[in-house]
């Protein structure tokens, strides 16, 4: 029996993670399940899967949390330090899915055990790319992509030799957005850029799809995930979200994963690899579908592409910084203190001020820089947003 835990258990991935176990829950023993303000779905999810420890994120929500798994053998805790306490407790396989910055410790502790990281944490990647995966070395330990378009290029790669790949090119469905006229963009309201037109998401990640910042993170992982130098990674709008990544080779031939947009597709592959085992997704009837259409994307349109490609070629913490004053941004956003387009005014304004005066590109990668360097990030992003016109 496979010993798991599940940081995020309540998000969409989490909850797709939870679909896929509970159809074979005798194969798996459930140590820890992690949450935030969904104490409901939580408790519910432990009481299902006999988790051994449920915890939120917040303290606020502890007796809550303890009321509703009361009479059962789920221990209960709460805050953030609980859920790293949480990451200390060996397991075979962890799912990272906690969303934001706050995902980093959690999976850089359970690394330490040797353990496998299926990872749907961007920030973790962005922020720390380095670390995350020097850890993960220094112990042992596996790292597996979660992120559809990244678990699309790792099961591309398969059998194949980076030397000679010549291009990763990930999509991306234009978001909220893709077709308004650019002008049109600074009047957004956070109704309009909260609705994605192929799929239901949580609040966050569907304004990042919006803005692109979501891709604009994807390409950060992709370089550091898989080692490619920034001139490799190219991004195409793909409305129909069917073809999730395709990896160019020396020869000329391109070799694409296409299946449907269900996130159970790439969780599933993390959690039985190196197997490939039958899941309970769509089967695509490509007849019926008829054509697939494929765009460049306008960077007038979408200048977090721009900014992501400016954070490869600095290197250093400069991902620790874009990740922080694009949280931060994306806060004031949904607080109606900033339009949207002032969302990458913001970050590219954090960078500038950061790269000139604290020396970015050379510092050390380690945890306590990029916690420091995330700290500062979101003062100069406050400042940034103060000087908005």
């Amino acid at each position: 029996m496979r010993r798991i835990t599940l940081f995020g258990a309540t998000g969409s991935v989490g909850q797709s993670a939870i679909d896929l176990i509970a159809r074979n829950a005798d194969a798996y023993d459930v140590v820890a399940l992690t949450g935030g303000r969904n104490v409901t779905q939580l408790a519910a999810d432990a009481r299902r899967l006999n988790a051994d420890l449920a915890v939120t994120c917040y303290p606020e929500y502890y007796e809550e949390l303890k009321a509703l798994l009361a009479g059962t053998s789920v221990a209960v805790a709460a805050g953030p330090d609980a859920i790293v306490e949480a990451a200390t407790r060996p397991v075979d396989w962890a799912l990272s899915a906690i969303v934001g910055a706050a995902g980093l410790m959690p999976g850089l502790t359970a690394l330490s055990h040797g353990t496998t990281l299926a990872l749907a944490n961007k920030e973790s990647l962005v922020t720390a790319g380095p670390l995350l995966l020097g850890r993960a070395k220094d112990h042992g330990a596996t790292v597996l992509p979660v992120d559809s378009e990244h678990s699309a290029v790792f099961q591309a790669l398969v059998g194949e030799d980076m030397v000679a790949v010549e291009r990763v090119i990930i999509t991306a469905s234009g978001g909220a957005f893709r077709d308004w006229p650019v002008e049109k963009l600074a009047h957004a309201t956070l109704a309009e850029a909260s609705s994605h037109p192929n799929w239901d998401m949580g609040q966050r990640i569907t304004i990042d799809s919006a803005s692109m910042f979501n891709k604009a993170m994807e390409l950060i992982e992709t370089k550091e995930f898989f080692g490619v130098s920034p001139d490799m990674i190219e991004v195409l709008i793909h409305r129909e979200s069917l073809i999730h990544a395709m990896v160019g080779f020396n020869d000329g031939a391109l070799m694409a994963h296409v299946g449907p947009p269900d996130m159970r597709h790439a969780i599933g592959y993390a959690l039985h690899w190196p197997d490939r085992k039958a899941l309970p997704v769509e089967r695509l009837d490509l007849a019926k579908i008829g054509s697939l259409s494929f765009e460049a994307p306008d960077h007038a349109r979408y200048p977090a592409l721009a900014l992501a490609t400016r954070v490869m070629q600095e290197g250093g913490l400069s991902g620790a910084v874009f990740n922080a004053a694009k949280e931060r941004a994306l806060d004031e956003f949904i607080a109606g203190e900033i339009g949207f387009l002032d969302m990458s005014r913001v970050v590219a304004a954090t960078l500038d001020k950061m790269s000139s005066s604290d020396g970015l590109q050379n510092a050390e990668i380690t945890l306590d820089n990029v916690i420091e360097t995330d700290r500062l990030a979101r003062i100069r992003a406050g400042e940034a947003i103060g000087q908005l016109g």
